[in-house]
């Protein structure tokens, strides 16, 4: 039985989220991540909200973002994960697990772990030795600002480089 989830929006918090591959199997390769990027793009542009943070992994993804202005974050990511399982080749009956994960990041304090959270995983599970070697997470712009395919802070400007490096 699905429990219902209380989901808390228009408060202009950021928002935490995290989703999975359909049995948390690792079913988004290189190239599948290269093009979930591009569609993430795509998709913060049309629905005009801002990305402060994501990595995309094997098997899953986290997102750090703010209400879109033009619908809420379950509608974006309702056709994110609509747009990729359609663009996306698997095998799987589905590319992604039903629902996401959302919390609501209202401090600096919290919004910085988050950031360092999404930015150590790779390393953490073992996939490379530093963050800067994997290619899909926003460290690189941090780090070495150096622009990926997803446009980081676009009419964010109160985070500093400093504090999310160490």
């Amino acid at each position: 039985m699905r429990r219902h989830l209380k989901r808390y929006y228009g408060e202009g918090d950021l928002h935490f989220i995290t989703f999975s591959c359909y049995q948390r199997r690792p079913l988004l390769c290189a190239s599948a991540r290269d093009r979930f990027l591009e569609i993430l793009e795509e998709v913060r542009c049309r629905s005009d909200f801002v990305i402060i943070g994501y990595v995309v992994m094997p098997e899953h993804v986290h997102l750090l973002m703010s209400e879109p202005e033009r619908c809420n974050p379950s509608m974006a990511m309702q056709v994110l994960k609509q747009r990729t399982s359609r663009a996306l080749p698997h095998r799987e009956p589905q590319l992604w697990q039903l629902r996401f994960y959302d919390f609501n990041v209202f401090t600096s304090r919290k919004r910085i772990e988050k950031l360092k959270y999404m930015h150590r995983n790779p390393v953490t599970r073992g996939l490379v030795a530093t963050p800067e070697e994997w290619k899909w997470s926003s460290y690189r712009w941090y780090a070495l600002e150096e622009q990926g395919p997803v446009r980081l802070n676009e009419g964010w400007h109160e985070i500093k480089l400093t504090n999310i490096l160490r």
